[in-house]
């Protein structure tokens, strides 16, 4: 075990966990190390000295129960993993009365996320590559059939997009701090325009660049992560996200991640928009509406967390940053929709 061990993960339970139910999975003793926390799931690393992997939990003082959480992402991993979709392959999971939380254990995947402008400028040569992987393996995701992955219960896509809108007008109703009516009409202007129910899919719910993993070698998408909000619904929200993601909030100087669209070299979000509906055959006649909505869905969590910080509720570097973006996206998001709604 690690002389210094960070909070969320209770070792020696861990170590004895993993004998018992992943006998010989171990060949010494546990080093963990927190790689991500904060606004979402915890990430750690693991090591025994000669293998690796990624552990899953929970935030820390979470108090609801939220072992359904894990095991949706489980499932998820278990499901996709002998897919064409590329994912880290699971491992366990066990409830909260191993390490004081659920949490769910995957093996580690080679690869970078790039989430820096110098790793985005490393790549420029490879440009080309990533924005083709980055498509393909979107377009491998809703081209699977959630049945045969038994995964015909994951979500209810019917009314998809409508229960989105309410969702994320239902939190700009409860973190209102300040008053922003452009916002609010955003919202209402979706609503007043939902297009056709696209074939429903197996979406991310958050699919961007800095959430999948590269091979640094060819510039290929070596695992897909993060998929806390994948369910059933309408595939074009994903595409909408990646778009946005990856040049539509260019110039903003987002602390999130850096933007491909913000790099000489990287082709505009229009090619890869292009490309999926090459390769899919998907109607892509209402897309303006699912760009506004990404805006709009993106300007809703950061307003969220604008209120929080507001509230003190927010440890880290970057949430003020976030909250002075809003009134960009909101903009953005009116112009995407276009004047006629």
């Amino acid at each position: 075990m690690s002389d210094s061990v960070p909070p969320g993960v209770a070792v020696g339970a861990l170590e004895a966990f993993l004998e018992q139910e992943v006998p010989g999975l171990l060949s010494g003793p546990l080093h963990v190390e927190l790689l991500s926390g904060g606004r979402s799931n915890l990430t750690y690393l693991l090591s025994d000295g000669h293998r690796r992997w990624v552990l899953r939990r929970p935030p820390l003082g979470h108090v609801l129960a939220t072992a359904h959480d894990m095991n949706r992402e489980f499932r998820v991993l278990r499901a996709l993993h002998p897919t064409a979709v590329p994912v880290p392959k699971p491992v366990v999971i066990a409830g909260a009365e191993v390490i004081g939380a659920p949490f769910y254990l995957m093996e580690f995947t080679d690869g970078a996320v790039l989430r820096k402008r110098s790793q985005l400028e490393a790549f420029t040569a490879r440009a080309g590559e990533l924005a083709d992987s980055l498509v393909a393996t979107l377009v491998d995701l809703h081209g699977l059939a959630p049945d045969a992955l038994g995964l015909s219960d994951f979500g209810r896509p019917s009314g998809y997009l409508e229960r989105q809108l309410k969702r994320w007008a239902a939190q700009l109703a409860a973190s209102h701090s300040r008053d922003l009516p452009e916002l609010v009409a955003l919202g209402e202007r979706l609503a007043r325009s939902l297009p056709g129910e696209q074939p429903p899919a197996l979406v991310h719910g958050d699919y961007r660049l800095d959430n999948v993993m590269v091979d640094v070698d060819d510039g290929s998408v070596s695992a897909v992560l993060d998929w806390e909000m994948a369910t059933l619904g309408d595939p074009l929200t994903d595409l909408a996200s990646m778009a946005l993601w990856w040049d539509g909030i260019r110039g903003l100087d987002s602390p999130v991640a850096a933007v491909p669209g913000d790099v000489p070299g990287y082709p505009g979000s229009d090619g890869l928009v292009r490309a999926y509906a090459q390769r899919t055959g998907r109607d892509l006649a209402d897309f303006s509406w699912y760009l506004g909505f990404a805006y709009y869905k993106i300007a809703a969590i950061f307003e969220g967390i604008h209120y929080r910080e507001r509230q003190g509720l927010t440890v880290g570097d970057g949430f003020a940053q976030l909250g002075a973006m809003v009134p960009a996206l909101v903009e953005r998001g009116h112009a995407a929709v276009g004047q006629n709604v």
